[in-house]
């Protein structure tokens, strides 16, 4: 056996956790466009697109604030996170080792696990509605916290199981059942669009003779812009913009996906990404609050978000199975980018093993639907709680030496707690929490200021801590 075999041998077991993917593991840009497409246009977009309703949106702010807010997105993933990561070709948690020493990146490694163990939680719970309406059995309601059958927990269970096992077997593999899946989903979310409209055009007897009668129904009966279901935030133009920016602020401007795209042969790969928030977080958020719109329409009092029941409604078991493959597309690439965070955190231990455990921690947090029902605040807190390390990361990487100090300085230095970062994060998010708490920002809105908070503090600490402390 030659060199070259042996190579590829262990390469192929291998998720190049500590050391850069060498060329031959690199993928094409169709791998990444079919995991966008399938991770973004997913089962949590059931959830996603009704709460916007329930939020009391109207038409002209959701569509404008999907259009811009998405095209920010994107340019995020293209500008700040992807040429990093075709340039160190690392993953993220070993990137912040490098940057900030072992016992900080841990604390941080913690974070983000759990944050990305309870956000899969939300997927499996999507998937497990869709068994619902199979096997019929009590599921949780928009206002429940707790699971509230012994059917729902062990619906819960399976689907959590069988997305961990995938996620186990590496970011190819996800990569390769995203391919498959997304084609045919990304059909039945368009169809759930068009099949909601034609629901409410027959109910309400409208006729559709130009695009403004259709806009007259859009604003009139979809999002009508009246007051919000209770408990729930009050959306404008500005929110919507700011969380279709900001709902994977952990990805982008955190930096997470660098741990996805040290595979992409070019940094333009992270158009990519364009597949997602387009079909996914535009076209499939919007057919899927159509759906319940008209849920609303025919029963104001019915307010429960269970996806399974809208898909079922529109397109019969067709979208059972959407329902039940697109949280199983979704969840996966989240549980594997925890499984990473956990397994950085234990180096020496089997990434198959930690994430599989990983998916056991998401499957037990899928039984509280309180994550799922509340999904637009949770989403916009993960996005703030990992954001600061992004701006580090950034800085770090570009301008760190054009002050005169060193980038990658924990490794340099030996030091295993770099103090300059930890406080850069710990300043930051107090911030936020003071401004959400007493200045009364909404949460959607803290994060842009935040990233510069942190950036700037980054730089005039590391000026501070690393003129104490030089490298050998």
């Amino acid at each position: 056996m030659d060199t070259d075999q042996q190579s590829q041998q262990t390469q192929a077991g291998s998720e190049f956790e500590r050391e850069p993917v060498p060329k031959s593991a690199l993928l094409g840009f169709k791998s990444f466009i079919g995991m966008y497409a399938g991770e973004h246009c997913a089962g949590t977009e059931l959830m996603l697109g009704p709460l916007f309703v329930a939020a009391g949106v109207s038409a002209f702010d959701l569509i404008m604030g999907l259009l811009l807010g998405n095209a920010l997105a994107v340019l995020s993933w293209m500008f700040l996170c992807a040429p990093i990561a075709t340039r160190s070709r690392l993953t993220l948690y070993y990137q912040l080792e490098k940057i900030c020493g072992r016992k900080l990146v841990t604390l941080y490694n913690l974070a983000n696990g759990v944050m990305f163990c309870f956000l899969a939680g939300a997927m499996v719970t999507v998937s497990a509605t869709a068994i619902g309406v199979w096997f019929d059995f009590k599921m949780p309601g928009l206002n429940d916290l707790y699971p509230n059958s012994i059917g729902w927990v062990l619906a819960v269970a399976v689907a959590g199981g069988l997305i961990a096992i995938v996620a186990a077997y590496g970011y190819q593999t996800v990569s390769k059942f995203a391919n498959v899946a997304a084609p045919w989903m990304v059909l039945v979310f368009l169809a759930f669009g068009f099949v909601g409209l034609r629901q409410f055009i027959q109910t309400t007897g409208t006729e559709i003779n130009s695009i403004g009668d259709l806009w007259e129904l859009a604003s009139t009966k979809i999002w009508t812009g009246r007051a919000p279901q209770e408990g729930q935030v009050k959306f404008t133009f500005w929110h919507v913009l700011f969380f279709a920016w900001f709902c994977n602020m952990a990805m982008h401007v955190g930096m997470s996906d660098l741990s996805v795209f040290r595979f992409a042969k070019k940094s333009w790969y992270g158009v990519a990404s364009g597949a997602g928030m387009y079909v996914g977080h535009f076209m499939a958020w919007i057919s899927a609050s159509i759906l319940y719109a008209y849920q609303l329409y025919l029963d104001p009092a019915d307010i429960d978000v269970l996806p399974g029941p809208l898909a079922y409604r529109a397109a019969g078991i067709a979208g059972l199975l959407c329902v039940i493959i697109a949280g199983w597309t979704t969840a996966n690439p989240t549980i594997y980018r925890a499984g990473l965070a956990f397994q950085a955190i234990l180096p020496k231990s089997s990434r198959f093993k930690v994430t599989l455990i990983t998916g056991l921690v998401a499957t037990i947090a899928g039984m509280f639907p309180a994550i799922a029902m509340k999904l637009l605040g949770f989403v916009a807190l993960y996005g703030l709680v990992l954001m600061p390390m992004g701006a580090v990361i950034f800085v770090d990487f570009w301008l760190i030496r054009k002050f005169g100090l060193q980038s990658s300085y924990a490794e340099l230095s030996g030091k295993t707690f770099n103090w300059a970062a930890g406080m850069a994060w710990f300043v930051t998010l107090a911030t936020a929490w003071l401004l959400v708490k007493y200045a009364g920002i909404q949460i959607f809105f803290v994060s842009l200021p935040g990233w510069f908070v942190a950036a700037v503090l980054y730089i005039v600490l590391s000026k501070f801590y690393q003129k104490k402390i030089r490298p050998a």
